[in-house]
Formats: C-alpha cells, sequence, structure tokens
C-alpha cells in the first residue's frame, strides 16, 4: 500500500515562487512538509503510512487517547499558524487525509475557482478573535439601581400587603436577572456593531462555558473579525479604549491573533 497525503492548507503558487519554503517536520515527527503544485493552487502536505495511519487507526486515537489527540492537534494548529504568517493560506480542518496525489489533484482543481475568489478575500487581512467577559455581581448592581422597569417594579411591591410582596419580590430577583442577560447583550452588541468600521467582515460564535474558559467572569460575547493589516492597530487600539472605559464596570476584554483563516474560507 501506498503512502496517505496529509493535508495542511492550500497556498497561492505564485507566493511560492517569491520565497523558498520552509521546512517543517510532518504528521508523524518524521517526514518533512512539502508542496504539491496544481495549477494556480499548491497544497501543503506531508506523507504518512497508510498502515499506521488508516482511518479506522485514527478514529480510534482520538476517541481514545486524549494525548495522542492534543498533540496532534497542537502540531496541525502551529503548522498551520507558522504558514500563515509566510503565506496567504486556506487552512484545512485537522486529519485531512488524501489515499493519493491523483484524488487530491482532482479534488483541487474541481474546486479551483472557489479557492481563487477565497485567496483574494483573504490576501492583505488576518483573522481575529474578541472575547468580552463580564463580572455579574458588578453589573447586576448597576443594572437594579439604574434600570426602570426595576425601579417601576419596586414602587409596585412596596404599595402591596406585606403578604403578596414576598412572591413579587421572587419575581422581581427573576425581572433583575432578565434585565441583566438584556444588558450584556446590548452592550457586547453595539461594541460589535462599532467594531466593524476596522473589518471586512464579522462573525459572532457561541460563548464559551466557565469550565472551559478558567475565568470567574461570564462570557458574553465571542466573535471573529477579518481585517485588512492595516486596521488591524486602529482596532486593537478601539478594544483598549473599551477596556479602559469600562473596566471599572465589570467588563474584560480579551483579543487575540493573527490566526489561521479558519472562519473565512472554508474547503473540505
Amino acid at each position: 500500500m501506498g503512502d496517505l497525503l496529509y493535508l495542511y492548507g492550500l497556498i497561492p503558487t505564485k507566493e511560492t515562487t517569491e520565497q523558498s519554503f520552509p521546512s517543517f517536520k510532518g504528521f508523524d515527527n518524521e517526514r518533512e512538509l512539502y508542496p504539491i503544485p496544481v495549477g494556480d493552487t499548491t497544497a501543503i502536505v506531508c506523507n504518512l503510512d497508510s498502515g499506521e495511519y488508516s482511518e479506522d487507526s485514527i478514529k480510534e486515537k482520538i476517541n481514545n487517547d486524549m494525548q495522542w489527540l492534543q498533540e496532534k492537534a497542537f502540531h496541525h494548529h502551529e503548522t498551520v499558524l507558522t504558514l500563515s504568517k509566510a503565506f496567504t493560506v486556506i487552512p484545512l480542518k485537522f486529519c485531512t487525509l488524501y489515499k493519493n496525489k491523483d484524488s487530491l489533484t482532482q479534488t483541487v482543481q474541481s474546486n479551483q475557482a472557489k479557492m481563487e475568489s477565497t485567496f483574494e478575500l483573504l490576501e492583505g487581512n488576518e483573522e481575529w478573535n474578541l472575547k468580552i467577559y463580564c463580572d455579574d455581581k458588578i453589573l447586576k448592581e448597576q443594572v437594579s439601581e439604574n434600570n426602570p422597569a426595576i425601579e417601576a417594579k419596586r414602587i409596585e411591591i412596596n404599595e402591596l400587603p406585606k403578604g403578596r410582596q414576598f412572591f413579587e419580590k421572587k419575581k422581581l430577583d427573576k425581572l433583575i436577572e432578565s434585565e441583566l442577560e438584556e444588558e450584556k447583550n446590548r452592550v457586547s452588541e453595539e461594541i460589535h456593531f462599532q467594531l466593524k468600521e476596522f473589518v471586512l467582515q464579522g462573525n459572532v460564535k457561541r460563548n464559551w462555558s466557565k469550565d472551559v474558559t478558567g475565568k470567574d467572569e461570564n462570557m458574553t460575547w465571542n466573535s471573529v473579525y477579518l481585517i485588512p493589516k492595516s486596521d488591524v492597530e486602529p482596532f486593537l487600539e478601539k478594544i483598549q479604549q473599551y477596556e479602559k472605559e469600562m473596566k471599572e464596570m465589570g467588563w474584560q476584554f480579551a483579543p487575540s491573533g493573527p490566526w489561521p483563516a479558519y472562519h473565512f474560507s472554508s474547503f473540505s
């Protein structure tokens, strides 16, 4: 049986002629990465033993060997990240495998038009992530003191008989929680809207739980942006401005990047 091809990413062939291809160890930590030109697109691959890295054996490793999964996922990410610093890269998902060069070539050729448009979108731009966190305790105090709907409910409760006030205060607690969530969403959405001034595209992702982030504060917003390189600095300066103005109100901002453009390119 022949070797499998592990595909890391795709880059414009013209960029491979402008600079030398760097040396990387491949997925098996033995054989090196190398380019396969397919017209205007070049695939970045390494060879893998088809016996050791069969589909079934990889599924077994992913499901039952967390250390192997972490090491290989980190290798994939770091390799694609390093490539993205030197080339315009369409990054591929972890463990994208082809049986042979002909299979890979056919797939690349059949998607050439899509890849050309994606390269045009990505060239000269960077992917950045922004996570926003909030101290619910601090913000809840502000919402409780300054929200008109909550104040109106308090007045209503004070005018009720003592026996009914207990149950209505329970409703007030739920109202405060509801208004807190609305305030977090309102502020985060407004920030997201203002940041679009600096970006080509911006997408909202699902928030992470505290178990994932390891932080005491709740994540209120998780977004990714495709930003022209010339606008990255003002984008980050705007976030620093938010941090400075909103820190005492319990808000925290965590921008990160640049990352391989996983969220603005798709090729499967």
